[in-house]
C-alpha cells in the first residue's frame, strides 16, 4: 500500500473549501459561547473582542440559574430523548429485521408506506395528533409522566420512518448464512436478531439512536403544542420562553443558548465516528 501519495492543487481547493465551511459553521457557537460571558452592554460594543480581564463576568450564568429552572428542563429533556432513541432503535430494528428477511402480503406496500413516512413533516400532523394525545388524556394534565410521554410518543412515531430506512439498507447487507446457522443450532427469531443482528449492526443502531436524540432534543414545534406548564417544559422550551420574555438581553440568551448545546455537542463530539460510520455503511452496503 502506498502511503506517499502527493498532494495535488485539487486536494489543496477542497481542503480550502472544507475549512471555510467548517469555519462558517464552528465560528457561530464560538461567538454565542464567547458573548455569553460579557456584560449585555459590552455585548452590542465589543461582540467580536475576547472576554478577558474586566470584559469576562459570570453574570449571565448566574442569572439563567436563578430564573430559570434549568436543571429540570436538563431532566425533561434527557428523560424525552433517551426515551425516544431507546423505543426507536427498538421498534424499528425489529421491523426492519422483519421487512428484510421475511416474505410476506402487503410486504411492498409497507415498505412504500415506511418511505412515505418521512415525506410527512410534523406541521402537517400536529391537529390530529394532539386530539389523539388529549382523548388519550395525556395532554394538559398535572402528571409530570403523562406530559413527557405525550411528547415522547409523536417524537417516535416520526422518527420511525429514517431509522427503519437506515437499518433495512444496513441489514440486508449482512451474510444470511449466520442467521441460517443460527437457525439450525435452535435459535428462535428473537435470539437470532439480538444475537446476530444487533451486534452485527452496532454502528447503525448508534447512528439511529444518535439522531434520534438529537432531533427529539431540539424539537421545540411539538415541546410548544404539549407541554403547557412551567414545571414540565424541555429545555428548547425553556429557551423559547427566555427568547419572548428576555428579548433585549442578549447576555442572558446567548449563556441559556449555550448551556442548551452543550449536550448536544458532547454527544457529537464522543459519538462521531459511530455517525459517519453507520451512515456510511449503510449507504454504501444498502
Amino acid at each position: 500500500m502506498n502511503t506517499n501519495k502527493k498532494f495535488s492543487a485539487g486536494d489543496a481547493v477542497i481542503y480550502l473549501i472544507l475549512g471555510v465551511w467548517a469555519l462558517t459553521t464552528i465560528y457561530p457557537i464560538f461567538w454565542v459561547v464567547m458573548n455569553s460571558f460579557k456584560a449585555k452592554n459590552e455585548i452590542l460594543s465589543n461582540s467580536f473582542a475576547i472576554p478577558t480581564g474586566d470584559l469576562f463576568t459570570l453574570a449571565n450564568y448566574r442569572t439563567a440559574f436563578d430564573r430559570l429552572n434549568i436543571f429540570s428542563a436538563y431532566r425533561n429533556s434527557m428523560i424525552i430523548s433517551c426515551t425516544v432513541a431507546a423505543v426507536v432503535i427498538v421498534l424499528a430494528g425489529m421491523a426492519s429485521f422483519a421487512l428484510v428477511r421475511y416474505d410476506f402480503k402487503l410486504k411492498k406496500s409497507l415498505n412504500s408506506l415506511v418511505v412515505a413516512g418521512m415525506m410527512f413533516p410534523v406541521f402537517s400532523t400536529i391537529i390530529p395528533v394532539f386530539r389523539m394525545l388529549s382523548s388519550w388524556h395525556l395532554v394538559n394534565t398535572e402528571s409530570l409522566a403523562l406530559s413527557l410521554i405525550s411528547v415522547a410518543l409523536p417524537q417516535i412515531a416520526g422518527n420511525l420512518s429514517f431509522a427503519i430506512v437506515v437499518l433495512t439498507g444496513y441489514i440486508r447487507s449482512l451474510p444470511i448464512e449466520l442467521e441460517e446457522s443460527a437457525f439450525l443450532e435452535g435459535c428462535s427469531p428473537l435470539q437470532i436478531f439480538s444475537k446476530i443482528i444487533v451486534p452485527l449492526a452496532k454502528p447503525s443502531f448508534a447512528t439511529v439512536a444518535i439522531f434520534s436524540f438529537l432531533w427529539s432534543y431540539n424539537d421545540l414545534f411539538t415541546q410548544m403544542f404539549l407541554l403547557r406548564l412551567p414545571q414540565h417544559r424541555a429545555i428548547t422550551r425553556l429557551l423559547n420562553e427566555l427568547t419572548s420574555n428576555e428579548g433585549t438581553n442578549f447576555g442572558l440568551m446567548a449563556a441559556s443558548v449555550s448551556l442548551v448545546i452543550i449536550p448536544v455537542l458532547i454527544v457529537y463530539i464522543f459519538l462521531q465516528k459511530y455517525i459517519i460510520k453507520g451512515m456510511t455503511a449503510g449507504a454504501v452496503k444498502g
